[in-house]
């Protein structure tokens, strides 16, 4: 039977408490194109999973809802018992929360998980106020393409070797320990930014950051790498 991230979310959520420091990673890395207070401003985190960034961002001050359409996902963010209100939706229709009504949108890792991106955007641009900001990571389209694998070179350097990047769709990792094992949604980078584009958002970062010292001890295969994509748009009139 195939795993959904109802079926991953109990060893999901225990390998975030744990410390995952590729989890930790994506989550700064998110956080970097955000103000450090967000007093008064509404956020909306979609696709929030167990609630490791909607947490962060609601200590910086912001007002957050944090959505995922697991109902698994959303008991483990509910029982973190911090400042968040949390809700079941589905991040391409979003049919709980009122047009123009959120100061920004967060998606960390988030967006590569819907089926339809055009969908997605347009909801979150329906929510957002004027002007309002998107901060979205995804993993890194041109090294996370499906099949994608580790080798290693004769002198011990692990090196990625990619296959497909071409072919768009959803995928699943054959590998028990990744969450890719629930489904990802494969898209190219020319992909994901002209939709930002056609969406109406206009862009203002996008980035690529350095594994930093602690995952490249963790994860030593992946020092040499940005893991994930993170861009900034703002809506546009």
């Amino acid at each position: 039977m195939a795993e959904s991230w109802d079926s991953i979310a109990d060893g999901y959520a225990a390998r975030l408490r744990d410390g995952s420091a590729l989890h930790e990673f994506n989550r700064d890395a998110l956080l970097a194109h955000l103000p450090e207070r967000l007093d008064g401003q509404r956020v909306l985190d979609l696709g929030c999973g167990e609630g490791i960034i909607a947490r962060a961002v609601a200590a910086r001050g912001a007002s957050v809802v944090g959505i995922d359409p697991s109902p698994a996902m959303i008991a483990h963010a509910r029982a973190q018992g911090t400042g968040v209100d949390y809700a079941v939706d589905d991040g391409c229709v979003l049919s709980t929360v009122s047009d123009c009504s959120v100061d920004r949108v967060t998606a960390g890792l988030s967006l590569n998980n819907v089926p339809d991106l055009d969908a997605a955007l347009a909801a979150v641009r329906r929510v957002l106020v004027p002007h309002g900001s998107l901060v979205l990571t995804i993993p890194h389209p041109c090294f996370e393409a499906p099949h994608a694998a580790w080798t290693t070179d004769g002198d011990g350097t692990a090196r990625r070797v990619v296959g497909q990047y071409l072919d768009e769709g959803f995928w699943r990792s054959a590998d028990p320990g990744s969450v890719r094992r629930a489904g990802n949604q494969h898209r190219t980078l020319a992909t994901v930014l002209t939709a930002l584009l056609r969406h109406g958002f206009v862009l203002e970062a996008v980035a690529e950051p350095p594994p930093t010292a602690r995952l490249a001890a963790a994860r030593p295969e992946r020092a040499a790498l940005p893991p994930f994509l993170a861009v900034r748009a703002r809506r546009g009139e």
